[in-house]
């Protein structure tokens, strides 16, 4: 009785948490999960909210990530939903119940949404794969390289926001370089490798530092040739967040406006076989490697 007591006072409290104003890509994608869970089931909101001695504009607020949800009333809801898959249960209970800010918010209101989003999706990522058709990984980029590359896509930007800009796609690589290394798969186009951003002297330190990080354990680095015959997918460039379970898979696309996040899950399936396929094509790692050292002896 003593429990149940306490995990409704904690319920309270959470009922009584004004909402959030700006909630983060992966609050929000708790929230559409939570949302899934409950129409899977076919319980409307109002319902949902009764069965949690909640009201209906607080069940909105948690499936639009505006407010959280305990892990009492997370449980639940997956039992009045029939959910049984437990590792789907509590790869979201692991989501609900994460306290404190990331170092990405430090950025906020200097770094685009879009990029803070992206930097606490792949820092709770089990495994990240992509694949670039005209650009260097952003986490494979050197300093120089994204300088260069800043400074040609907004030459208007202070010198305080440059260095802010650089400063956190670096803080972003510690996922891959860091003591808890993410592993991470990178097929990148041969025509992303040729393009001289910033110069010969910092395309070749660029490529240079592409060799290191093959070595790493937990990197992985594929070459796709020019001559790669029955290629059709250079519009297909992609980031694949592997999440806790395949249900909180990400995608993300880089357009004109910011980054954009898919997490449906025939856009995931989808993405997953472009992703697949684009790999079948690509030279092996031994391989990647000599290409990348004969593109070096080039310039």
């Amino acid at each position: 009785m003593l429990a149940r007591q306490t995990s409704s006072a904690g319920d309270q409290e959470e009922g009584a948490m004004p909402p959030r104003s700006n909630p983060t890509a992966r609050q929000e994608r708790l929230g559409a999960e939570l949302r899934k869970m409950r129409e899977r089931a076919g319980i409307s909101a109002r319902a949902a909210a009764a069965l949690l001695g909640s009201n209906p504009m607080h069940q909105s607020h948690v499936e639009t990530g505006r407010s959280g949800i305990s892990e009492d009333r997370l449980r639940r809801l997956a039992t009045h939903c029939a959910c049984d898959d437990a590792a789907y249960v509590e790869a979201l209970v692991a989501v609900a119940t994460e306290r404190g800010k990331g170092w990405w918010e430090e950025y906020r209101g200097i770094v685009a949404p879009s990029g803070l989003n992206l930097a606490e999706l792949e820092q709770h990522a089990e495994s990240v794969q992509t694949f670039q058709m005209a650009h260097v990984p952003g986490l494979f980029q050197t300093e120089d390289h994204m300088r260069a590359m800043f400074r040609y896509v907004s030459p208007d930007w202070p010198q305080e926001d440059l260095n802010a800009h650089v400063a956190f796609r670096s803080r972003r690589q510690q996922i891959i370089t860091g003591e808890h290394a993410t592993p991470y798969e990178a097929v990148i186009h041969e025509a992303a490798l040729r393009i001289l951003v910033g110069g010969r002297k910092t395309t070749r330190a660029q490529l240079e530092h592409i060799l290191e990080l093959s070595d790493l354990d937990n990197v992985t680095v594929r070459v796709l040739p020019f001559a790669t015959e029955d290629f059709a997918g250079a519009g297909h460039s992609m980031l694949y967040v592997r999440g806790a379970v395949p249900q909180l898979d990400t995608v993300q696309l880089d357009t004109a406006h910011g980054g954009e996040f898919l997490d449906s899950e025939p856009r995931l399936k989808q993405y997953r076989k472009r992703y697949e396929r684009v790999a079948s094509t690509a030279l092996e790692p031994g391989p990647s490697r000599d290409f990348i050292t004969q593109i070096l002896q080039e310039l």
